[in-house]
């Protein structure tokens, strides 16, 4: 699997989400590579602040030929993730050529459904060449205990593809985990917020049609 994580929106988790879902793929004894696709680097920075080797591989590949990179640098993995730069550009329509799967993550906000439209016409325009291309869209950063989750995965239906049922919520764990270089499975490994974290890594796998590994 081939899993890119894409908005052109910043500011949207998708660094977090991205780290997050790797550890949970590497921590069901996946081969895992993490391409930061973002020329900011923030998973590179991460990397870097840790004491120790991640779970998985990091490896920085911010082309505009990522999708012609990638097969030269993710032989003996399985399952290879990107995280995309925060706009759309010649990067992230690499990213979207080179994925067997698009995660859009969204915000509770109808500036992030707004945004969303660009990244999904993005993939709209690769099935014309790669007609397995799926997508989903995962809504992050939901406040716990409100409608507003509710209410964005109701507008997120008018579109045609799912959204997916495991939601990442708000939580100072996902900030406290990144900070330290860590993953949430790491640092918290039996708190809510990274049952979230393996539930959506689940619904990822059924999604793309695979068994885990």
């Amino acid at each position: 699997m081939i899993l890119s994580v894409l908005n052109q929106k910043g500011g949207v988790g998708k660094t977090t989400l991205a780290i997050n879902l790797s550890s949970a793929f590497a921590e069901r004894g996946a081969r895992v590579l993490l391409i930061d696709a973002d020329p900011q680097g923030s998973v590179q920075d991460w990397a870097a602040a840790r004491s120790d080797d991640p779970t998985f591989a990091v490896f920085g590949l911010p082309r505009a030929n990522l999708h012609k990179e990638i097969p030269l640098h993710t032989a003996g993995y399985d399952h290879i993730l990107v995280d995309g730069p925060p706009r759309v550009n010649d990067v992230t329509r690499s990213a979207v050529m080179a994925s067997t799967q698009v995660l859009i993550p969204v915000q509770p906000s109808p500036y992030d459904v707004w945004a969303a439209e660009e990244t999904l016409a993005l993939v709209r325009e690769a099935t014309v060449f790669k007609e397995r291309l799926k997508a989903a869209f995962v809504i992050n950063r939901k406040i716990v205990n409100t409608a507003i989750g509710r209410d964005v995965r109701m507008v997120l239906t008018k579109f045609d593809i799912p959204v997916l049922g495991a939601a990442i919520s708000q939580r100072v764990a996902y900030a406290e985990s990144v900070a330290s270089g860590k993953s949430v499975l790491e640092t918290h490994p039996t708190s809510a917020a990274s049952r979230e974290i393996r539930k959506l890594a689940d619904e990822i796998l059924e999604h793309d049609g695979r068994q885990s590994p």
